[in-house]
């Protein structure tokens, strides 16, 4: 059952170290969606994020670190007293190489600390979601260094053309429902 979303939460890290890092890329979508709107992020100490209000929908980028994303998202969402279904999350995807993102109506965490917040303090795992994939690392490289790496300038061109592309499905599935935008920008992944 499609939900419209009411907040649009993009998961990463806060501050200066971790801009433009794998780990950012819901924060990457989120702000793509705000300069298309025209609205700007303002700090909510109080909330523990960053808000931008779009037409009928809150941007949130929290400010904790990525493994209690939930301590933002889970009060907000009781606060405003919203269906877990209307919180609609952007996060990045090892398991998917850059260039492919899937639409997902709900899920497990996967290992991945930010939605292992977000399922304790929402207390459900029935929240949509953006999977946006950044690739496993290079050979046996050390998972923790990959996700907090930056991109490297080769992936800079496809990395812009899927934030783009990531926003296009968010602003889609605003208007058409999940279903209709996973049939339209889920994309296929090379074995």
């Amino acid at each position: 059952m499609d939900v419209t979303p009411k907040i649009i939460v993009g998961l990463g890290n806060p501050g200066k170290t971790y801009e433009d890092t794998r780990h950012n890329a819901g924060f990457m979508v989120a702000d793509r969606l705000a300069a298309h709107w025209g609205c700007v992020f303002k700090t909510d100490k109080q909330r523990k994020c960053e808000l931008a209000a779009g037409p009928g929908v809150l941007l949130v980028k929290p400010t904790t670190f990525m493994n209690e994303s939930g301590l933002c998202v889970g009060p907000m969402m009781r606060f405003f007293k919203l269906d877990p279904r209307s919180v609609f999350v952007i996060h990045d995807e090892v398991d998917f190489p850059l260039g492919v993102i899937k639409l997902r109506e709900k899920g497990s965490a996967g290992g991945h600390n930010g939605l292992k917040s977000l399922i304790a303090h929402m207390g459900t795992q029935e929240f949509p979601r953006l999977r946006f994939g950044i690739g496993l690392p290079r050979g046996k490289g050390e998972m923790t260094g990959h996700v907090l790496g930056k991109f490297r300038p080769e992936e800079r061109e496809l990395l812009d053309v899927m934030v783009a592309k990531a926003a296009d499905a968010v602003l889609y599935t605003m208007q058409h429902g999940l279903t209709k935008a996973g049939n339209i920008f889920n994309t296929v992944q090379d074995a």
